[in-house]
């Protein structure tokens, strides 16, 4: 028996008075389950305990369905069903609670892939593609007038493209690339594989800063190519990119819509502008979409669904912030991953520093001016836009006002901040690109798209109020030249660095970043609306299950491939419909 009460020493004796007793019987000397329990509803975690082995004890009878083919079972090395339960409920040994959870965590993430896997088929079933000219001359003349090699992931990557736009089915692909990995040159080989088969190619980025820096950068890189033309007296034309955002109004935007719609521009880039009523393609080939988790589902949806009524465009969405291999199959599980793993040659370095006190504070903004008297430029990072009675975190407008009478006093200095019409944005932004300002004090505003060479510095205030993610593409705003950079990362707390500031200080590579935050924020939800801290995965874990992620994916292609209504598999298909609401499996695929 197990006594349970308040321990008092008697006359040199401990005594317990009206202690609770209770008779555990031979729920010693073995592995026992712990489940929730409730006083006020007088269920304890003894009395659950024995409801299960009943409930187990009586499905003897009769048999439990394992709905997962004994072959996949076997292949790898899986426990069947019925041992699973009792053994998560009453295991005999350590190793057989481990073999159980193992099984149920699979069952779990086979339900998942199932789903994505199934989605990802049917699209390629009922979408009908277009067949790209893969071996055309303006892809090949395009890759020799670069300025530099293709790095061997470029190279990679460009080549799992073509064979998808080869193929008669539509590319579905997600494109991960680091900050400088080269994104925007695989981005454009893409589309130019549009546009030697007499297509047109598609870019949408969510801010107008971002379109347009990639209006000039593509022009840049497609400067001198010419595409057939049999109405040109000559047999060609230069390749035409435009320009299409909230700002190109009035005859201008008239005459871009036209030519869009009669096949004159090739290439169009832009923002949410792209999918406004009234843009219409004469034949668009390829959609590229960057920073793709900046747009909702639907918003990406509609601009593929500009190409014709008879062909499905090919779409390639990018994202510059690293997804984990095993989130990335499981979040974006209907689509194909490429990854850009190897950084171009000559990429700057950036050392990373903490400041944590008044010291090295000083020699961090010692070292803002030093870079500024040597000709570079600044960037200041803060966590908000206004000061808050809430909140002791640096605020843009007060670090600017701070900045400008004392420590950078004799520096010129340009605030930037998401309350800022376009028109003050530009301004501000053409001013530091145009080396009008030296330092540039801003919110996240800049965490995307904002490319200055020249800036070789960054200070990031109360950064420990940043995701890892967010600290890494900060970062990548410097280190874009030939001048080695550096970023420091300031926190108020003089003793101890968050773990987040640590892992930024230690490494560049934002692979190994996504991983670190993976381990440290948990893998947050698939189905619900929530996204940090709690899995709504009841057993599975993305960081814990690596192996067993791989295991489902496969084993989720050789179901669906074979059986792709699930007919001949009963039992799998009625487990989907009972543990995956519809609502889940939609929250699956938009979040």
């Amino acid at each position: 028996m197990a006594l349970f009460g308040k321990a008092d020493l008697y006359r040199g004796a401990l005594q317990m008075t009206n202690p609770i007793v209770d008779l555990i019987g031979d729920r010693t000397g073995r592995i026992v389950p712990i489940y929730g329990q409730s006083e006020k509803a007088g269920i304890s975690t003894w009395k659950l305990a024995g409801w299960v082995e009943n409930a187990l004890e009586r499905c003897k009878a009769r048999g439990l369905l394992d709905p997962v083919p004994g072959g996949v079972l076997a292949k790898h090395g899986l426990i069947d069903r019925t041992a699973a339960l009792w053994g998560i409920h009453l295991p005999d040994s350590i190793l057989a609670k481990e073999e159980a959870r193992r099984r149920l965590a699979f069952d779990e993430l086979l339900r998942v892939q199932l789903v994505l896997v199934g989605r990802k088929r049917a699209f390629e079933r009922d979408s009908r593609g277009i067949k790209h000219v893969v071996d055309g001359q303006l892809v090949p003349r395009f890759l020799q007038a670069l300025p530099f090699p293709l790095t061997g992931a470029q190279q990679r990557v460009i080549g799992e493209i073509s064979v998808d736009l080869a193929g008669p089915h539509p590319m579905h692909r997600l494109l991960q690339g680091d900050v400088g990995s080269g994104k925007t040159v695989v981005a454009v080989n893409a589309m130019l594989m549009a546009v030697q088969g007499k297509h047109q190619g598609a870019l949408m980025a969510p801010t107008e800063v971002l379109a347009e820096q990639h209006f000039v950068g593509v022009s840049r890189l497609l400067a001198g190519l010419q595409v057939p033309d049999p109405d040109n007296l000559f047999g060609d034309r230069p390749l035409r990119v435009e320009l299409l955002t909230g700002r190109v109004t009035g005859e201008k935007r008239r005459a871009v819509l036209a030519e869009l719609a009669a096949g004159t521009i090739d290439i169009v880039i832009g923002t949410h502008a792209l999918i406004q009523e009234g843009v219409q393609f004469n034949s668009l080939g390829v959609v590229v979409i960057d920073e793709q988790h900046r747009f909702g589902v639907e918003q990406r949806a509609a601009l593929s669904q500009k190409g014709s009524d008879a062909s499905t465009p090919d779409v390639l969405v990018m994202t510059a912030t690293p997804i984990p291999r095993t989130a990335a199959m499981t979040v974006y599980g209907d689509l194909d991953v490429s990854v850009l793993d190897e950084l171009p040659p000559g990429r700057t370095p950036i050392v990373t520093k903490w400041a944590a006190g008044p010291l090295l504070e000083q020699t961090m903004w010692a070292d803002v001016c030093d870079a500024v008297a040597a000709g570079q430029q600044a960037y200041v990072v803060c966590p908000m836009i206004e000061e808050s009675d809430k909140m002791e975190v640096a605020s843009a407008e007060k670090i600017f006002a701070d900045l400008g009478r004392g420590e950078l006093k004799k520096l010129r200095l340009g605030l930037l901040h998401g309350r800022m019409n376009s028109v003050e944005k530009e301004e501000t932004m053409n001013a530091f690109r145009d080396r009008k300002l030296d330092v540039l004090v801003a919110t996240t505003v800049i965490e995307v798209g904002v490319d200055v060479p020249n800036a070789t510095i960054m200070v990031v205030l109360d950064a420990d109020r940043f995701g890892i993610a967010q600290l890494h593409q900060l970062r990548g705003r410097v280190g874009r030249g030939a001048i080695a950079s550096k970023c420091w990362l300031q926190t108020k707390d003089l003793e101890v660095s968050s773990p987040r500031v640590d892992a930024l200080v230690d490494s560049t590579d934002g692979f190994y970043l996504a991983e670190v935050d993976l381990e440290l924020r948990g893998e947050g939800t698939l189905m619900n609306s929530a996204q940090k801290g709690r899995s709504d995965l009841k057993i599975a874990s993305l960081r814990r299950d690596r192996d067993l992620i791989d295991i489902a994916r496969e084993s989720a292609f050789e179901i669906v491939d074979a059986d792709p209504t699930l007919s001949g598999h009963v039992g799998l298909r009625d487990e989907l419909e009972l543990l995956l609401s519809p609502e889940d499996e939609e929250f699956l695929f938009k979040n």
